[in-house]
């Protein structure tokens, strides 16, 4: 099949060759796509040659791959005189990607216009770049045979750089200037590699809550008006069923809607960019955290009996009266009242089902409304479809408000998350781990005393005895108490790794801290030293492993070393960074890869430690970044493509090109190691 295809490629190119050259003014004589080169002044002795590609209409060019089966990438390499390259090239245009059948693999394209950019050191006063470039278009019907341009651009411009200067974002400097040629090589057009397992963890526990909403004393007492609105319907069965399936779809549309909406908004007004930083900015900024920890301990509160939550009884009342119209309009609003009265049972879930979505991709938050909503609608639907279920149903009743208080405590202890998230990218010291663990402790603790009827809140009903389920709770709930509490003396708790601060923040530790041993490799002279540079006094690694948290520290003390670097996109508040350091990197073999063979340099993208003015990055839009993790996150969003984490990228000593594909979330040791190794094997010239 694979040489059916190439085939059928060949034949392709050389058909629409043969075209090209009949047609007025085809062929080569007309390429399919005009080039042209400029140059803007980033900084003292820093340039940024912005390459545009005019694509003739109703063609399209492909992106940089690679392709084992499929098109002729793009190829573009810089060439200077008098200059330095610093980082890759940058895609100002995103290209659409989409999974070819006609090839069998996914490709990206750019149609209209495409624009790229490439950072410059100016080195000499006469500097000049050359600019070869290679393409291929395709329209729906045939491809132009590949071609190719070179362009000269002056750089005299420019003034040369000051000696010894470290522009921003230097630490990409020896990064090869061409990210086409061989596939090792390729780096931005990667799709992020956020781990499968993370987005089907998500959509999994959206839809346990979303059952579990079902249990709620807001939503319960609905069922029995659901049956009875579809018992008074007409038409028939068919008619029935019909009925049924528009109420659940319109229940599963008034949660998923506003969130697409506001998702897609963002991005067709701001872009990708924008939309990442919105959510960059909600799940690690101090004023959305705390207010998310306020609104997770009032829900609590109101669970607990404190006070009740509702939304305003006319807006509920108004859609309520509208429900017992016929047709379409009724059930919509028969959906939307369900929406509403539910609000304060549904809120606090739909919060944190919401909030835990956005440090991933920007169709995460949809996705998992969507699987929240599913389930949610799936009980109201197959009521609405079989009434006589409603004889199955236990009876409303103190059971209910049991429910209630149980979501109560689990919002407390979710709440802390948040002020955890805060602490961390702040470093305010004040939820170390064992602090944490404490509340969580006591937490838990109470609930078991709750599930065993030794503490009671106002709206409890009275109970002689506790059943078999609530025992069972109990003594998971207990369970959970007796896990957690070696944590207290340092113990890992594995389990937990990603909602529990970083072990370092650990103020006492049973039988002190069990640290990897220090590289056998000194640091040669005039090299900064593996845990002795840039933001070493307030970052850290884990198993006591020694590394830099500034790309181009890293890189000098790789080429000094011939270690290749291992580059790690992480955040203080990534859940499944933490996982990953606590169930992966503690791997006997991968703790042993990370500390002998490679240079870690652990990226931040959330850290709010503002850099001193020299260090501040202007990005094309002119927007000045400066903090670290928005430098860093700008840095992972230009250079790979990615706005997620973890994000584990392999470098090269020398010339610091990609030793192998980058790997994202993966709890299997053994596949992690073997990334390790693939890349050990590349830096040292080996194949596998």
């Amino acid at each position: 099949m694979k040489a059916i295809r190439t085939i059928a490629l060949i034949c392709a190119i050389m058909w629409s060759a043969a075209l090209a050259a009949q047609l007025p003014g085809g062929g080569l004589n007309a390429p399919s796509v005009k080039w042209s080169a400029d140059t803007e002044t980033v900084s003292d002795g820093v340039q940024r040659i912005v390459l545009t590609a005019d694509i003739a209409a109703g063609r399209h060019m492909y992106d940089f791959g690679p392709y084992t089966s499929g098109p002729n990438p793009t190829v573009i390499t810089f060439s200077f005189e008098g200059a330095e390259p610093e980082g890759g090239i940058e895609m100002l245009t995103r290209p659409e990607r989409h999974y070819d059948k006609t090839f069998g693999t996914e490709i990206g394209s750019f149609s209209g216009r495409a624009q790229f950019a490439q950072r410059v050191r100016i080195a000499s006063p006469d500097a000049s770049a050359t600019i070869s470039i290679e393409w291929m278009t395709c329209d729906e019907t045939s491809c132009t045979p590949p071609e190719d341009a070179e362009l000269e651009l002056s750089l005299a411009g420019g003034e040369p750089a000051a000696q010894n200067q470290t522009a921003p974002l230097s630490g990409a400097a020896a990064q090869t200037a061409s990210l086409a040629g061989p596939s090792d090589d390729y780096a931005a057009t990667l799709p992020p590699a956020t781990g499968r397992g993370s987005l089907w963890a998500l959509i999994i526990e959206a839809v346990l809550w979303g059952f579990a909403a079902l249990l709620t004393p807001c939503v319960f007492p609905m069922v029995p008006m659901t049956v009875s609105f579809f018992l008074k319907g007409e038409g028939g069965p068919a008619r029935g069923r019909m009925r049924a399936a528009l109420y659940g779809l319109f229940i599963v549309l008034l949660y998923t809607v506003p969130v697409a909406a506001i998702i897609l908004i963002t991005r067709v007004v701001g872009g990708d960019a924008v939309t990442a930083d919105i959510f960059n900015w909600l799940a690690t900024h101090w004023l959305p955290n705390i207010v998310f920890f306020a609104v997770f301990m009032i829900f609590a509160a109101s669970f607990f009996g404190a006070f009740e939550i509702t939304l305003p009884s006319r807006l509920v009342n108004k859609s309520d009266s509208k429900a017992d119209t016929k047709g379409l309009g009724g059930i919509f609003f028969l959906a939307l009242t369900l929406v509403l009265v539910s609000f304060s049972c549904t809120g606090p879930i739909v919060g944190s089902v919401l909030i835990k979505s956005t440090s991933g991709e920007f169709w995460s938050p949809i996705i998992t409304m969507l699987a929240f909503s599913l389930a949610f609608a799936l009980p109201f639907t197959l009521f609405a479809l079989f009434p006589s279920m409603l004889k199955s149903l236990p009876k409303s009743g103190g059971w209910l408000n049991s429910v209630k208080v149980v979501i109560g405590f689990l919002e407390v202890a979710l709440g802390f998350k948040f002020l955890s998230v805060a602490d961390q990218t702040y470093h305010w010291g004040l939820l170390d781990r064992e602090v944490y663990l404490a509340i969580w402790i006591a937490v838990f603790t109470l609930l078991t005393l709750y599930l065993l009827g030794k503490l009671h809140f106002a709206h409890d009903s009275q109970t002689t005895h506790i059943g078999v389920g609530r025992l069972a709770l109990a003594i998971a709930s207990l369970s959970f108490v007796v896990y957690m509490l070696p944590g207290m003396w340092g113990a890992p708790l594995k389990a937990l790794s990603g909602y529990l601060p970083p072990m370092h923040t650990q103020d006492f530790i049973a039988g002190g801290y069990s640290a990897a041993p220090a590289p056998s490799t000194a640091a040669p002279a005039g090299v900064t030293a593996p845990g002795e540079g840039k933001y070493s006094d307030f970052l850290h690694l884990p198993h006591g492993l020694k590394g830099f948290f500034d790309l181009s520290e890293a890189q000098e003390y790789a080429r000094a070393t011939g270690k290749p670097v291992f580059v790690d996109f992480t955040g203080h508040g990534c859940v499944n960074c933490r996982e990953m350091e606590e169930r992966v990197w503690s791997a006997p073999e991968v703790l042993q890869l990370l500390r002998d063979e490679f240079v870690i340099a652990a990226l931040y993208v959330d850290d709010k430690t503002v850099l001193p003015a020299s260090e501040h990055v202007t990005t094309p839009s002119g927007k000045v970044l400066k903090s670290l993790g928005k430098i860093n996150s700008h840095y992972a969003l230009t250079t790979y493509g990615v706005n997620a984490q973890p994000y584990y990228v392999l470098l090269d000593p020398n010339d610091c090109h990609l030793l192998t594909q980058p790997s994202g979330r993966n709890l299997d040791p053994q596949a992690f190691a073997e990334f390790l190794r693939r890349g050990l094997a590349a830096a040292h010239g080996s194949e596998n």
